[in-house]
Order: C-alpha cells, then structure tokens, then sequence
C-alpha cells in the first residue's frame, strides 16, 4: 500500500506502525481512508463527528476527540448546543482532504452524528446495537438482526445491517423524514424494552454488565441527541484492523462475526462490489409515526 495522501495533506511518519499485530503503518491507513472515500465519505460528510485517535499507534492509549485541535486547515466544524446550554465547536468534516488530515492526527475511527449540521435537531437514522454479552452464539446475533429487521419491517419500516467492527451488529432505519429527537429515542426505547420484555432471555434492553450475560444488549440510547455510532467502512482501534462493514441482508447469514472484515478484506469487497450494499438508504424518506403508535401511543 503505497498510495501518497491527497498532496492538500502532508503526511508526516508514514512509516509509524499503527496495528502491530499485523505490520499495518500510518501510510496505510490513510491509503485504505482514500481507497474506500467514495463509500465512506457519505457517512459523516456535513455530520458532527468524534474521531478515535490513536497518535502512536493502537499499542499506546487513544482517546475519544470531538473539538477541533490546532492545526487543522481542511476539517471543519460546526457549533452546537450542549446539554449546559453552552455552544461549543464540533468536528464536521465535509471532503476526502478533511478525513485524511484527521489521519494525520491519528484518527483511526469516525463516529457521526445521526443529524447533519444543517438539522441538528432532526435525526434522519436510528440506530440498534445489537451487543452480545459473554456465552452468547454469533448465529444467535445474526437471528436477532433479522429478528429486528421483520418485526421493524411491520411498522413500515426498512433496516439495513452492517457488522461493527466488534462482536455485535447495526441495524439501520433511514428516516430522512421529519423526527425529533424525542420521538426518536421515546420509540426505540420502546421497541427495544417490547424485545426485551417478550424474550427475556434473549434480549436485556438495560446496559448493566451483570444483565446481559448470555443475552444480547439491545442498545437504544444511540438514537439520543449527542449519541454517536461508528461509520460504515470506519476501521476499528482493535488488533487485526477490523472494518464495520454495511452488508446486504442476504450476505449476513455468511458472515462469520462482527469483526468478519479487516483493512485488507475490507478494500477487497470493494473491489468486487457492483452497487452498494444500502442501495437506497441515503434518500429512503420514513416518517416514524406508525411505529411510534403501535410501539409508544401518547396518552389522551
């Protein structure tokens, strides 16, 4: 992998090694960046984004950056309201040149906003984490996907999947209609308490390490203002550079894990892929206001 950066972004240490388990360096993570852009850029394009760096490499400590740092020229930001009431900048960068100079800061892992700079206040996906506690079988993880994915698909609702990077699964709703972060979360609370209460020893809808093992955490509060999740096509900080990975639903029943693709595997899919996996998830227009009555009717 030798492919130079854009020549708008000096790369400096190219030769420092980021995964050490596998000999991967600086260099290479800012080739895999622009070899996956025309897929990766669309997710955090114009969305406030926490960045996962990693300056010296995933054997040292990273740390979680969501304000901008001196030095930077291509990445922009964006203002926000914070639950204080105090405004602040936020990360929001807009072009290929803003994620490979955030590389150059170390940035391994991107996770956006799912609201765009210009509708803060207007989330157009929700997001299920689907993490499963220790004993928990993969082929129990991909059961519970598609689970999610029928009983969405009742209130009209379209879902997309991706792997994280980890040990669990994503399971997208595009709404790119109008919705408050209100109802958002007051649904997906909803339909993750409704699993949870139906299959109890299946799903736990509370984060408490003690309930979820052998059941898989249905992980609601993404689709909070503030929440962030990781961006398909994002490396993870982990050993092996794994990928989260949006697939299509009739790949998942071959998909080995939730950490399935890594930096290699990962532009190897590209190079194979006719069309994308989410065909349709960018303009998919879903109000929410079905699932919200039959998940979380108000009262009166």
């Amino acid at each position: 992998m030798t492919t130079p950066p854009p020549s708008t972004v000096m790369l400096t240490h190219p030769e420092r090694i980021v995964f050490p388990d596998c000999g991967l360096t600086k260099q290479d993570v800012a080739h895999y960046y622009q070899s996956v852009m025309s897929c990766f850029l669309p997710g955090v394009k114009g969305r406030p984004t926490s960045v996962y760096r990693f300056p010296e490499g995933i054997a040292k400590p990273g740390f979680f950056q969501k304000h901008p740092m001196r030095g930077l020229h291509h990445t922009g930001h964006v203002s926000l309201r914070e639950e204080s009431g105090e405004r602040d900048d936020y990360l929001c960068p807009t072009d290929a040149a803003a994620i490979i100079e955030l590389v150059q800061y170390g940035a391994l892992e991107f996770h956006p906003w799912a609201a765009r700079a210009g509708s803060l206040e207007e989330p157009d996906y929700l997001v299920f984490d689907l993490d499963p506690g220790d004993g928990v079988p993969w082929q129990d993880v991909i059961e519970a996907a598609r689970l999610v994915r029928d009983r969405l698909a009742k209130v009209a609702l379209k879902s997309f999947v991706r792997t994280t990077g980890g040990k669990g699964l994503h399971v997208l709703v595009p709404l790119h209609a109008s919705c408050r972060w209100e109802d958002a979360k007051r649904f997906s609370s909803a339909f993750a308490h409704h699993l949870s209460d139906r299959q109890p020893t299946a799903f736990t809808a509370t984060s408490v390490l003690a309930e979820r093992k052998g059941r898989i955490f249905v992980d609601y509060l993404r689709n909070t203002r503030g929440a962030t999740s990781v961006a398909s096509w994002s490396l993870r900080a982990r050993s092996g550079a794994p990928v989260a990975m949006p697939l299509r639903w009739q790949e998942l029943g071959r998909c080995a894990s939730g950490g399935a693709f890594d930096l290699p595997s990962a532009m190897r899919r590209l190079s194979r892929l006719r069309g994308s996996p989410w065909e349709g998830f960018s303009t998919m227009r879903q109000p929410l206001d079905r699932a919200l009555q039959v998940y979380a009717p108000t009262e009166g």
